[in-house]
């Protein structure tokens, strides 16, 4: 890992994981300095942060992190939409009947933890569902771009976003015709259409949400 990818990295989990906070200016100087460079590698990661729209550059301020306001985190879940359902069609002809029994395991714990209201974990197994899923996806490129935008949801989560319990219920439950749709094998473009319209679900959701 070169001194820009490691300048990189540290930024961008620190952006990920909330210890730099919406708003927040990233101070070039410190960056270098523990990542034992000069300003140069650190100005490119931060200009590859600003493509992804993590970062904004201000004329006389610098770097700023700008964090996910409720207009790109929608736009992140309607690309989402389009990866995930495309993802989940390619992945299904390759689950056998041992990654079908994970699946409704991975659910059941998920529908355990609405019951004690667990939120948390929630988020974190519904995760877990979808990300078994693609573990059998043959597609790497299109893999990489997927946990790109829930990393980029992670900054809402971090600033207090969770999940929403009304939700919850429904998307159980349509995880369950997603696992009924790989176990009967059927058009890919069944479940393409299918996942595509969960992630929509989770949006209107989030539309919805103060209703």
């Amino acid at each position: 890992m070169n001194k820009r990818q490691y300048a990189y990295q540290v930024i961008r989990s620190r952006i990920l994981d909330g210890t730099y906070v919406p708003g927040q200016r990233i101070i070039i100087d410190q960056i270098a300095k523990e990542v034992n460079s000069s300003h140069i590698p650190v100005r490119e990661a931060i200009h590859q942060l600003e493509s992804e729209q993590l970062i904004d550059y201000e004329p006389n301020i610098g770097a700023i992190v700008k964090g996910i306001n409720d207009s790109l985190y929608m736009e992140t879940l309607q690309v989402l939409a389009l990866l995930e359902g495309y993802a989940t069609a390619l992945s299904a002809p390759h689950i056998d009947t041992s990654g079908i029994q994970k699946l409704k395991e991975i659910n059941l714990r998920m529908s355990e933890y609405l019951k004690s209201y667990e939120l948390d974990k929630i988020a974190d197994v519904n995760r877990e569902f979808h990300y078994f899923i693609y573990s059998f996806c043959p597609n790497e490129l299109l893999l990489v771009k997927i946990k790109e935008m829930w990393e980029r949801l992670d900054v809402v989560r971090n600033s207090g976003f969770r999940f929403f319990p009304k939700r919850t219920p429904h998307s159980i439950d349509e995880h369950n015709k997603i696992i009924e749709l790989i176990e009967k094998n059927v058009d890919a473009e069944e479940i393409e259409t299918f996942t595509r319209k969960h992630k929509l679900n989770t949006l209107e959701a989030f539309k919805h949400r103060n209703a």
